[in-house]
């Protein structure tokens, strides 16, 4: 398959040193890489650096055409399936939205016709300005895309919002893009997914839980809104980094994943309920630690609500639900038992002993069952890859249900 081709415009700011690792991934991933620097930002890592990196030609300036047959900056405009600025200072985010053409980056810029992300980096008080606010709603209105900076220690000694999004962030919002132009089907669909444990209070030190790692709901997720879905992420306690394009809604008892889940179900048209959720709960729980003494404590357990079954029950007509099940044995029993008992499309069932395929791991071996008696098995793979399986599998379905 021919590669992607991404135009990385390089505009002058301390994170052009992050930009010079941009260029080394995406290459590293996959993708055919152009640069073109503005003078500012050969100030800060020669263009040298990125030839290397990029294995190609820097465009620095307008006038220095190499091939009299072409015009270079309409010729890399016309190249690119892709535009990336990183990192785009407020100069460069100025001259876009005020159509401002006077080097080699901004002309390009202008006579592209390529989708083109923008990956801001500069002070947190002049990212701030209204003045560049309003450039960069105007180019939103024009159907540019912002990946936010992050917050953080700036070159400049201040403490804020400004600092560029990591070359790694960068790489994934690139295949996201080319995921999204790739799954039509996706675009605007609104998907709810729970992820991870709950934590069942008992008092202020202790606390019931499970293995859950998250990663498998995360994956599903970010996936999804990859695809161009309108995703809701409602998860419980886990260590992992919000997804891109991802909406989360943090949770961390049964009961506040009961309330938040059952509040959001109505609208949304695929639900994904891929949380470990707490069965049982202390019965009474204490506002000050329990002392430790002699002899025995028994804690007395009630049963959570069926945030599943809830849902099954109360499901909008031409609503896809998607259950899991992580088993020890008889998984296939279990599966389809809970299949018909809560009224799901398709249950994600897993045998929690299978080496790879039990909790906080990376990878992941499911069986997909599906309430018209299709059986589909996910061989071992990466959590990441089982993601994709399993949200084609609840697409087909949905596209069936629609019909």
């Amino acid at each position: 398959m021919e590669k992607r081709k991404i135009l990385l415009c390089v505009s002058g700011g301390i994170a052009v040193f992050k930009a010079a690792a941009l260029t080394s991934k995406l290459v590293q991933a996959g993708f055919s890489v152009k640069v073109a620097m503005t003078e500012s930002a050969t100030e800060f890592v020669t263009p040298m650096t990125f030839q290397a990196l990029s294995r190609d030609y820097v465009y620095t300036n307008t006038f220095d055409e190499k091939d009299p047959a072409k015009i270079a900056h309409i010729d890399i405009a016309d190249w690119a399936d892709l535009v990336l600025i990183a990192p785009a200072t407020a100069n460069i985010i100025a001259k876009l939205a005020n159509g401002i053409a006077d080097d080699m980056v901004s002309t390009t810029l202008l006579a592209t016709t390529a989708p083109v992300l923008i990956a801001p980096a500069m002070n947190v008080h002049m990212y701030q300005h209204p003045a560049v606010t309003k450039n960069m709603n105007t180019l939103s209105s024009y159907g540019y895309e912002f990946v936010e900076p992050n917050e953080g220690y700036l070159a400049c000694g201040y403490e804020g919002k400004g600092r560029m999004a990591e070359p790694e962030e960068l790489v994934k919002v690139v295949q996201n893009h080319f995921v999204k132009r790739d799954n039509p089907s996706w675009h605007g669909r609104k998907v709810l997914v729970t992820a991870g444990p709950t934590r069942e209070t008992i008092d202020p030190v202790r606390f019931f839980t499970n293995r859950s790692s998250g990663k498998m709901g995360y994956a599903i997720a970010e996936e999804a809104a990859a695809r161009g879905a309108n995703v809701t992420l409602v998860s419980g306690p886990t260590s992992l980094s919000v997804p891109h394009g991802v909406n989360l809604i943090s949770v961390e008892s049964a009961e506040e994943m009961y309330q938040t889940v059952t509040a959001c179900a109505k609208d949304n048209e695929m639900i994904i309920k891929c949380a470990a959720v707490a069965d049982y709960r202390p019965k009474n729980t204490f506002n000050q630690k329990i002392k430790k003494k002699d002899g025995e404590w028994e804690i007395e357990m009630e049963r959570t609500q069926d945030i599943l079954k809830e849902l099954g029950a109360n499901r909008q007509p031409r609503q896809t639900l998607v259950g899991f099940a992580a088993e020890s044995h008889d998984m296939e029993v279990y599966a389809k038992k809970k299949m018909e008992s809560k009224n799901v499309d398709m249950i994600v069932a897993n045998s929690i002993t299978s080496p790879g395929s039990g909790f906080q791991g990376d990878t992941n071996e499911v069986t997909l069952f599906k309430r018209n008696g299709e059986v589909d098995d996910v061989p071992m793979t990466t959590k990441v890859e089982a993601a994709k399986r399993i949200l084609d599998a609840a697409m087909s379905i949905h596209m069936e249900r629609l019909k």
